[in-house]
């Protein structure tokens, strides 16, 4: 079992034993449902409550200018036939009084026409009644109900108890109510409005009951209606859309900083673990390679070929332990500028050898190019590390290209190291900057996590492409030096 392996089941148990059989808590799933139905629900309410009272308060607006207008037309009838002391609730009566002038009997007559006429041309009306006190119907738009007297009528009889203008709005007519005999039926909904002519006392002399189809009105509204149902969505929509990116980026954050917390943990017991072994295994190996270098010089050593072997894996074992002390260190630099290309150059010419033996052909694409915010001990241990990837990648020879570009705005530089080797499954790609995660035989998998803190460290950053059979792609960013 390799180090990848155990870190695998490690992590597989301690999530098994920390979680059990219950589910984490999902923040994001159950915030989006439950604020969704939360605003809908609130949103549903609001709407609710805001057509609702601009329908009342439409109606009510309607019916108040109704009954101003009709009682301004009494009025304004009375005065105009010079009919002074008396009221249109009189002149309505068909009462006739003998001390009356010839004069003003005609007037009388002239300004109860009038009046009538003017009920009888309101503007989407229906049905026009006017009831005396002992509710019979002295004049209606519908000459069947004149003489009729209205029993049972709740609405009329507080009408005239209270003095006061009385409305009221039906879906359907009732057939039930002798009074809603209408000329041609409404489409929609209809109002009724109950309007007292007064005395100077304020006593109902007469009651008109004007009963409406605002068609206009009716437009209004529903289109009133139309925005608030729009306005409404689309606030609840904002809210919830808002209040969801709000979470979802908590969310991200909380999942990051736990990520990081737990991998903070892990790395500082696998420093304190791996720190301890490192150092206590430099000694041993240290004597092991002293003994097997003693037996190496005695004359006629017939395990001649095992002692090599044994030094051999002993340097390796010492390399692996001084990579580890190397990836488990801080870095230690302060940032400068390096010139990239010539540092490129140098670590080709350190592995000019390797390339030969492996019978890579090397491509080096890279113009003038200004200098980069590095480290220049740190910058060669970057660029070692991904070419002796890429070389490692191509046992059998290929062809190793690097190139560098500028981007758009001149602020960072980008050096490209492609390879022709083996290249990497999608689910080796994903895992080359995690832990301890190698595919070389015997190798530690520290190289690329050691790329990225350095690049990090300085403002860059490293990415990774690969596909199977065709190879890798190492991208390099680093921050233009000024």
């Amino acid at each position: 079992m390799n180090a990848a392996q155990f870190l695998s089941r490690f992590r597989f148990w301690k999530n098994t034993l920390a979680v059990g059989s219950t589910e984490p808590f999902d923040l994001l799933h159950w915030f989006s449902i439950i604020s969704f139905l939360i605003i809908g629900v609130v949103a549903l309410g609001l709407g609710t409550l805001s057509t609702r009272f601009l329908m009342n308060e439409s109606l009510e607006r309607d019916a108040l200018l109704s009954a101003q207008f009709i009682q301004a037309v009494a009025i304004g009838e009375i005065r105009h036939h010079d009919l002074s002391g008396m009221q249109m609730g009189t002149v309505l009566t068909p009462s006739v009084f003998g001390m009356l002038t010839e004069e003003t009997v005609r007037n009388r007559v002239r300004a109860r026409s009038e009046f009538l006429d003017h009920l009888a041309h309101l503007p989407d009306i229906l049905l026009a009644t006017i009831y005396s006190p002992d509710k019979v119907v002295l004049w209606s738009t519908n000459p069947a109900l004149v003489g009729r007297k209205v029993e049972g009528d709740e609405a009329l009889d507080k009408a005239f108890k209270t003095q006061g203008r009385v409305s009221a709005r039906y879906n359907e007519v009732q057939a039930g109510r002798v009074e809603q005999q209408f000329l041609h039926p409404p489409q929609e909904f209809f109002i009724e409005n109950y309007i007292p002519l007064t005395d100077e006392q304020g006593n109902a002399l007469a009651m008109v009951e004007i009963y409406k189809e605002p068609v206009d009105l009716i437009e209004r509204v529903n289109r009133g209606f139309r925005l608030i149902w729009v306005a409404t969505a689309l606030g609840g929509l904002a809210i919830y859309f808002g209040l969801f990116w709000l979470v979802w980026r908590a969310s991200k954050l909380l999942n990051s900083q736990q990520d990081q917390l737990v991998a903070n943990k892990t790395y500082g017991g696998l420093v304190e673990m791996s720190t301890a072994v490192a150092h206590s295994m430099r000694n041993p190996l240290a004597s092991i390679r002293s003994s097997a270098e003693l037996a190496q010089s005695v004359e006629g050593q017939p395990a001649a070929r095992n002692i090599a072997d044994i030094i051999s894996q002993v340097d390796r074992m010492s390399i692996w332990v001084r990579d580890l002390l190397m990836c488990l260190r801080p870095l230690r630099g302060e940032s400068e500028p390096v010139d990239l290309i010539g540092a490129v150059q140098v670590t080709l010419s350190a592995f000019k050898q390797q390339l030969a033996y492996s019978k890579i052909n090397v491509e080096v694409d890279a113009g003038p190019a200004p200098l980069v915010v590095s480290h220049h001990l740190l910058l060669a241990q970057v660029l070692n590390s991904v070419i002796a990837n890429a070389i490692e990648a191509m046992p059998e020879g290929g062809r190793l290209a690097i190139g560098t570009h500028l981007s758009d705005d001149g602020q960072q530089l980008f050096l490209t190291v492609n390879d022709t080797g083996k290249g990497l499954t999608r689910q080796q790609e994903m895992l080359a900057f995690k832990s301890i995660y190698t595919t070389r035989s015997g190798g530690l998998g520290i190289g690329l996590i050691m790329v990225r803190q350095i690049m990090e460290r300085f403002g860059g950053a490293v990415s990774l492409s690969s596909r199977e059979q065709e190879g890798t792609r190492v991208c390099l960013c680093f921050s233009v030096s000024h």
